[in-house]
């Protein structure tokens, strides 16, 4: 899970404005932040097919969201894919 000192912290440097919780790229970089941690878990615990199911789960969502951006602003869709190295 994702502290909520790091949450917010994601959310306001991938807002489009101060009171932004939902734009794509909020959404995005929240998502590729909970991969991360769970694919830092299932390193550790390779036997672990719930959180393995949920990270693909997870990807699939994050695919989903760039999909959409890159079909309604390829701007914004190139920004974020660079600023999160994806």
């Amino acid at each position: 899970m994702i502290n909520t000192k790091d949450k917010s912290q994601i959310i306001k440097k991938h807002a489009r404005h101060d009171k932004d919780t939902g734009s794509p790229e909020v959404q995005i970089a929240l998502l590729t932040k909970r991969i991360e941690l769970v694919s830092k878990h299932l390193k550790k615990n390779t036997k672990d097919v719930s959180s393995r199911r949920g990270l693909l789960s997870m990807v699939a969502s994050r695919r989903k969201w760039l999909n959409y951006l890159k079909q309604e602003d390829p701007k914004r869709y190139q920004k974020i894919v660079k600023k999160l190295d994806l």
